[in-house]
């Protein structure tokens, strides 16, 4: 059995140091994805605290809660001091250590106890799976497929062989959301390599695969997709389908949610 205390100090984390594990877990936000578009606000949550939980902790190693007991490793933190905010609540000042860079997002462990998020790091726990890249994020099945546009870029540029098989399998009719206004784009895939061609398309320009309206919202900030594009499929369709067919349930599905009113599409 290999744990995450090994990794972590054949990679020079002091073994004298007083250290704990943390897992980060809310019911209220997404904090993967909240670590992945916006770092900043991630640090700001892991930093305030309603109880003295870092007191005389010189690092947190930090985690984000998966399914179950999982937890994927994030990062090392020094904790550099405290004050008291007017709510009564702790505000640590925290600085990221260097050196763990290829272990980040790509270390899930077992997190033993899940009753408690914090716990000291003299509590072993098992490395459960190093995946390749950034984040690899496994195909299960179309209908439950959700991806952000950042998990969307790496499947593309890295060009996952399981995902370009089952997305260039099928053609279909996609989502779009976008996450801050609610608004939907819904679009249909139909060429010869299906929907992989179709989303590659939109990692190749930043988000916007040539729709007037998502080329207005990357206009004014680059990083829009990044921080709030949602894809999903929401039927699929045979790779004989015509594109006359592909278009027609296309603009079924904008009549069923508006998007063409209300949402981002133009057409």
């Amino acid at each position: 059995m290999i744990t995450i205390q090994e990794l972590l100090y054949n990679r020079g984390l002091d073994r004298s140091a007083s250290t704990k594990l943390v897992r980060h877990k809310d019911r209220r936000l997404d904090l993967y994805n909240l670590y992945r578009t916006d770092r900043a606000a991630f640090l700001r949550y892991q930093c305030h605290q309603e109880r003295d939980v870092f007191s005389k902790v010189d690092y947190i190693v930090s985690f984000v809660g998966e399914d179950g007991v999982q937890a994927r490793f994030v990062g090392v933190w020094k904790v550099e001091g405290k004050s008291l905010a007017d709510d009564g609540c702790y505000i640590y000042t925290m600085s990221e250590v260097a050196g763990y860079e290829d272990l980040k997002e790509r270390v899930i462990i077992r997190w033993e106890n899940a009753i408690s998020w914090h716990q000291w790091i003299k509590n072993e726990m098992e490395v459960l799976e190093i995946s390749p890249g950034l984040h690899y994020k496994r195909f299960t099945d179309y209908s439950d497929l959700i991806l952000d546009f950042n998990e969307l870029c790496e499947i593309v540029e890295c060009n996952y062989k399981d995902w370009r098989n089952v997305l260039s399998a099928i053609r279909g009719v996609y989502l779009i959301t976008d996450l801050h206004t609610g608004k939907l784009y819904v679009g249909s895939a139909y060429g010869e390599d299906g929907i992989w061609g179709r989303w590659s398309e939109y990692v190749a320009t930043g988000g916007h695969g040539g729709n007037k309206s998502l080329r207005e919202l990357i206009a004014q900030d680059e990083y829009y997709a990044s921080k709030f594009f949602q894809f999903s499929i929401l039927m699929l369709l045979p790779k004989t389908v015509t594109s006359e067919e592909a278009i027609s349930k296309e603009q079924l599905f904008k009549r069923k949610l508006g998007s063409n009113s209300f949402g981002l599409n133009n057409n």
